[in-house]
């Protein structure tokens, strides 16, 4: 058997090579071992997300694996049919349903029927794509692709607890379509969401105020959001733009201690600066947006850096698809250009 070899030291050392090469081992069919996992990471090896994510993609393509335990860092996956069907998933905690659910997505939009996915786990994490983000940011261009699914988010979860609960209908990809970004085009609105569990009305006040004041949002655009069905306390401030062709979405969260204020101006501080970039995509958009046009085979945009995640993640990539991944910094930006 010909096996790909990913080092999980190489690049950013993080679990998205991890991610990423299930994703890709899935929908390709090809075997890979991982060494390494998580080398750049304090504690490396796999935690209870990664192995989350590990016994999903196992169970939806039926995949004969060794080294699925905590900690390991090491790991082969021999992936089998990808099958659609109904699929639950518990992350046993905090950790990032996002994150799992961007590496089941894209071999259940290769299967041949529609898939129910229901999970539970962090719906607003730091250090990782919320909910909120795949809603409204990457589902939406993910469908401009051929790629549909439907996101229900029914619980809010925050750390430490998490339990949160979402619910994704995923549809059959008849057609990946080509998918390239020139422009953002005209800024069409400005608006904010604070999200609360068990915490002062106030806080929300406090954060929305800031947004109005920093990004001169309309007051009819600012809502606060009861999460109080979330099992802990949380915190989260979401701050969207959406232009003609595309949305972004910026997340600051609340912890124990940490001034509103300071929330309020996180999410405003990546705002502001994603506005004066003439960059078309954030760098977290950027990132998750390589992975699905290499499938699709072509697909273009401009993001304010090379990061460590997309050159890393175009490495990985790179191991399963012959396709040509350009990345040049041009002009204070970052052009990306995908073909087959």
């Amino acid at each position: 058997m010909q096996w790909i070899e990913i080092d999980g030291s190489k690049g950013e050392g993080g679990g998205q090579i991890l991610r990423s090469g299930l994703s890709l081992s899935m929908i390709t069919g090809k075997a890979v071992r991982f060494t390494h996992i998580r080398a750049g990471r304090s504690k490396p090896g796999i935690m209870r997300q990664h192995l989350t994510a590990i016994l999903a993609a196992q169970q939806i393509c039926a995949a004969q694996v060794s080294g699925a335990t905590l900690n390991s860092t090491e790991l082969t996956f021999i992936p089998g049919q990808i099958k659609s069907g109904d699929y639950q998933f518990d992350l046993g905690g905090a950790g990032s349903c996002a994150l799992v659910l961007q590496t089941l997505l894209p071999a259940l939009w290769s299967a041949n029927g529609e898939s129910r996915v229901r999970l539970s786990g962090g719906t607003h994490n730091p250090m990782a794509p919320s909910i909120s983000f795949l809603q409204q940011v990457w589902l939406p261009l993910m469908a401009k692709m051929g790629a549909k699914a439907s996101l229900a988010l029914h619980r809010y979860g925050f750390y430490p607890a998490g339990g949160g609960e979402v619910e994704v209908t995923v549809y059959p990809v008849k057609q990946w379509q080509a998918l390239h970004i020139p422009q953002r085009g005209k800024l069409v609105d400005i608006s904010a969401q604070a999200l609360i569990a068990d915490v002062p009305y106030s806080v929300a006040v406090r954060e929305l105020n800031i947004v109005k004041q920093q990004l001169k949002a309309e007051q009819s655009k600012l809502n606060s959001i009861d999460a109080s069905s979330a099992k802990c306390s949380g915190n989260a401030l979401l701050v969207k733009l959406q232009f003609e062709h595309l949305a972004e979405l910026f997340c600051a969260i609340g912890t124990k201690g940490k001034a509103a204020a300071k929330v309020a101006l996180e999410a405003c501080d990546e705002a502001q600066a994603y506005l004066k970039s003439t960059a078309v995509v954030g760098e977290y958009l950027a990132d998750q947006l390589l992975l699905p046009m290499a499938i699709a085979g072509n697909g273009s945009f401009t993001t304010p850096a090379i990061t460590d995640h997309i050159s890393t993640n175009a490495l990985v990539i790179n191991q399963f698809f012959d396709c040509c991944i350009d990345i040049q910094s041009i002009n204070q930006v970052a052009e990306i250009h995908i073909r087959k």
